[in-house]
Parts: C-alpha cells; structure tokens; sequence
C-alpha cells in the first residue's frame, strides 16, 4: 500500500522517530494556516503524491518554473506556492510524463541542515532478514550510489533470533561519519525506524535525506514507507 509522507512521517513519529513539525494542507488557506500554527522564519512547501524525485520535477503547465519541494521565508510565499502546486499536474522521473495531480501539500518547519544522509530498512530476499542500509549520500537514489559508488554503501543484517542490538546501531552510526552526541540519537532514531519496520509489518523504510542539524539532531527530512 502507497501512503504519502506525512502518513509515512505520523506513523514513525508515534514509534519516537525524529521528524520536523509539519501539517497536510488541502487549500492555500488551510497551508497558510499551518504555517502560522508552526512559526517561522523558514517553511517546506512540498507536493504530495506518490512518485519520487518530486524536488526535481516540474509542473505540466509550467515546465520551466519550480519543483514540488519548495523553500519559502515569508507566510504569504507559503501561500502563494501554495495555490501554484495544488491542482497542477507535477511530473517527475517517477510518474512519467503524463504526471500526477497534487491534491494535497505537507508544510513543514525548515531545517538547519548540515548533513544529508540515507537510511533505509528491507527483507533481504538472500538472508531472510531485515537489513539495515546507509550511506553517506543522502538526498540521492540509493541505487544511483550503488552503481557509482558502492563503498559508500554500508548493510547490516539483524538476526531475528536477536532482534536489533546496540552494536547494529553504532556500526551504522561509525559508517556515516556520526560521533559525540549524534551516535546515540541515531541509535535511539535506529531503533525506533526498526520497530516501526517490525511492528507494522513494512516492505520498506526509507529515510532520503536522514539530516543531521547544526545543533547536532538527527531528523528524517524525507520519509517512505
């Protein structure tokens, strides 16, 4: 079953996963209300639908103007955006060319992002098991970075016997360059993502871009489950 991000972002936030404050807008009214209701400076205007790649898309009517993901600093820009996106056909790498209607918009408090990274949970069909898998790449295909640059790619089985353990997390944690504080709140975002993955019974978690902030904090940007 597809469900978009913020259905995706709602269910792993009640597992304790970190995700920015957000809010689904289904008029330029309603997304002008959200951005008031979470305060500024600085808000996400981003497309809902099911295809990815929606940042690099572009609007069937206009295919020389802005993504599906966009950046404002202003309420009214919230808005204004707004009223562009919803309704229009978004077409991206994913929907082909005949595109999809953006019914519905997600806007979300902007971000001090330092660092984009990837996580992602599967079944590994060889094993049997859920594998963990990360890379430094975020904000990027994971299969584009498997064909260019598979060192960067770093899995993680976990023995259903055992389930996840500390050691799974901090082998992750190492892989992506994370240290001091940021190791034990990918930890905590880790476990979390896998007991979502377990309880809900997923064939996916993907989290492009996992961000770490200036201040340090690990937060799921993107989310797809």
């Amino acid at each position: 079953m597809n469900i978009h991000e913020y259905q995706a972002k709602e269910l792993l936030r009640g597992y304790g996963v970190a995700v920015p404050r957000g809010g689904v807008a289904y008029t330029p009214e309603e997304a002008e209300s959200v951005a008031r209701e979470l305060g500024g400076p600085v808000w996400v205007v981003k497309s809902q639908i099911h295809a990815g790649g929606r940042g690099a898309g572009r609007f069937q009517d206009n295919p020389s103007g802005k993504g599906g993901v966009r950046v404002v600093t202003s309420i009214e820009d919230v808005a204004k955006n707004a009223a562009e996106m919803l309704n229009h056909v978004l077409v991206t790498k994913q929907t082909g060319p005949a595109g999809r209607e953006v019914k519905r918009l997600y806007v979300e408090e902007g971000a001090d992002i330092k660092r984009e990274l990837y996580l992602g949970m599967l079944i590994d069909r060889a094993t049997g098991r859920v594998t963990i898998i990360a890379s430094t790449e975020g904000g990027m295909e994971i299969e584009e970075v498997a064909h260019n640059t598979p060192e960067k790619i770093v899995k993680v089985g976990i023995d259903p016997a055992t389930g996840i353990q500390g050691y799974h997390t901090r082998k992750v944690a190492f892989a992506l360059g994370l240290d001091g504080k940021q190791v034990g709140a990918a930890a905590k975002f880790i476990m979390a993502a896998y007991q979502a993955f377990v309880d809900l019974d997923c064939a996916i978690v993907e989290i492009n871009p996992l961000i770490v902030t200036g201040a340090g904090d690990i937060l799921a940007l993107d989310a797809k489950m």
